[in-house]
């Protein structure tokens, strides 16, 4: 596999010539890697007009992953999902889109932004990281519109590590002449293990991964897929689509890092992998032996429900800390641990060294059940809208102006545009959330 990209960055690095183009370090730094950060210079290639290195690289990767094209995104998949909804609105009688409730706060600032209308499938129960859909669920919310949404978005994995049932869902937004779009974030690495659940392989139109979260990629490296003959005449614009979300100014060493991707996922990757994934699920398994509720989940991702009040998951993380081992999220409910491939052994031993065996269930936490808010304003008019931020106890009533959200994991309570309730309130205070932002009345 070639590294057009990284390949072209070392040879310039090497040439030593006179760099009298941004950026303004001048290849000379503090952080050792300035040398290899470049701009659009002469045969660098253009990430929003690629058709040189970039491109090549980026039909490396479509390769890799078995789709029809994959785009290359410097602003991680908030930028891609963005151009994901564009792209699904061109040229379509609908402006509407079906999505599973527990969206990323950036697909509601593309609702704001791209002016679309958002019709929510709720989780049953109620859990704000979650939204398990069943195909039933889909057929029946589908049946309920006047005409096929724009699209139906779904989030798989979620936060939590579940995973939709992408396959059967594909199925039926095909019955009734839509696009399936996946925010595949967390779920990059799926498409190499030995039985591979990437949305690419169960019948997703169009999915966005965050490549940096499971694959070894700087920080803000994410891929655009374009998977169907349903999302091929997408391609022409996708560049563009792209473009309206995202820094004229990509930085070199992420495109640079999605390109040594490549050369990863086609040398030695999926073995690498295959082993990470036995090690986790050793881990679950013993951990299950020593008392601890481990939700059932997608294989990199491990999740232990908290014991009760007293041993959350926050108290969770903070035992995890003290013995030097750093958590991804936490929250009074769960604790969620990511690994990969390039996990030391070692660290499987500390976790479950550092957890040891569970302490009795205490009192659960309390259920934190919330019906649909009623919606007040447009999203879009909501989050332009004069706001202001003010305490929870305050905001009964109100109207969300833009999502309270902490990052992780970014999934909005109340969504732009809905009445702030009491329960909505008590959700609020249950993860720790204490001002929203409400418009100005």
């Amino acid at each position: 596999m070639e590294t057009p990209v990284y390949d072209f960055a070392v040879r310039y690095a090497q040439n030593g010539g006179a760099r009298l183009h941004m950026p303004g370090h001048k290849g000379r730094g503090i952080l050792g890697c300035e040398a290899l950060d470049i701009t659009e210079i002469k045969g660098a290639d253009s990430l929003y007009e690629a058709d040189g290195i970039i491109a090549k690289s980026e039909r490396n990767a479509a390769e890799l992953f078995g789709v029809h094209r994959t785009f290359f995104s410097a602003g991680g998949s908030s930028q891609c999902l963005k151009a994901m909804l564009f792209l699904a609105l061109q040229g379509g009688k609908s402006r509407t889109v079906l999505a599973a409730r527990n969206v990323h706060k950036s697909f509601i600032q593309a609702a704001a932004l791209l002016d679309f209308e958002v019709e929510w499938i709720w989780p049953q129960p109620y859990q704000l990281l979650s939204c398990a859909v069943s195909p039933q669920m889909l057929a029946e919310a589908l049946e309920k519109l006047a005409q096929p949404p724009a699209a139906v978005y779904l989030t798989s994995p979620d936060y939590l590590g579940h995973l939709q049932p992408v396959k059967a869902l594909a199925e039926i937004c095909h019955k009734y002449n839509t696009v399936l779009l996946v925010d595949n974030a967390h779920g990059a690495y799926l498409h190499f293990l030995p039985e591979p659940v990437h949305p690419a392989d169960l019948g997703a139109d169009a999915c966005c991964d965050s490549a940096h979260k499971t694959l070894p990629v700087l920080t803000g490296g994410a891929y655009l897929h374009l998977i169907s003959d349903r999302a091929a005449n997408w391609e022409q614009n996708a560049r563009q689509a792209l473009s309206l979300f995202g820094s004229t100014s990509p930085s070199y060493l992420i495109l640079e890092s999605l390109d040594l991707c490549n050369a990863s996922l086609a040398r030695d990757f999926r073995p690498q992998l295959a082993e990470a994934a036995v090690r986790v699920a050793k881990l679950k398994t013993g951990l299950k032996a020593d008392g601890w509720t481990v939700e059932d989940t997608e294989p990199l991702k491990l999740v232990i429900k908290a014991p009760g009040d007293i041993c959350t998951g926050t108290a969770l993380a903070d035992r995890l800390r003290a013995g030097r081992v750093e958590c991804e999220y936490a929250d009074p409910d769960y604790l969620v641990l990511m690994f990969s491939p390039k996990n030391d052994p070692a660290d499987y031993a500390l976790v479950a060294q550092t957890l040891g065996c569970a302490p009795p269930q205490g009192d659960a936490s309390a259920h934190c059940a919330m019906r649909p808010p009623q919606k007040a304003m447009g999203i879009r008019s909501a989050l332009f809208a004069p706001c202001e931020e003010i305490p929870v106890e305050l905001a009964l009533g109100r109207i969300c102006g833009a999502p309270s959200v902490s990052c992780p994991p970014a999934v909005p309570v109340v969504v732009s545009g809905e009445v702030i309730t009491r329960e909505a309130i008590a959700v609020f205070r249950h993860y720790g959330i204490h001002s929203v932002v409400a418009v100005k009345e």
